[in-house]
């Protein structure tokens, strides 16, 4: 909700990694964010699913998670991650911290 209220964003959300990569191909997003540990299709995998997709190839991926080690984070940016955001994180600040990952890709 923060996303579109205070955000501007508009969402389209996906339940699973699975539903995500038969469904994408209709959206045309800016960014993608991705939970870590998704049902039936983590995160992880999703991504390296959605780089398979035309167009697809350098759309910025952010990872949200709750692990912090150094080498979970390396791993996540060898995959593609363009920024990942630690949980837990305040909803109402999303928003701005994701704009600021959107500068930083431009």
């Amino acid at each position: 909700m923060s996303l579109e209220l205070v955000g501007g964003f508009e969402v389209v959300q996906f339940n699973c990694g699975v539903e995500a990569i038969e469904n994408i191909p209709a959206q045309v997003p800016d960014m993608i964010l991705l939970d870590v540990m998704m049902p039936v299709m983590d995160g992880m995998e999703t991504l390296k699913k959605l780089r398979e997709i035309a167009g697809y190839e350098d759309v910025p991926v952010i990872f949200v998670t709750a692990k912090t080690s150094r080498a979970d984070f390396s791993h996540l940016r060898d995959l593609g991650a363009q920024d990942i955001i630690l949980k837990p994180f305040e909803p109402m600040e999303l928003p701005n911290q994701l704009l600021k990952i959107w500068e930083n890709c431009q």
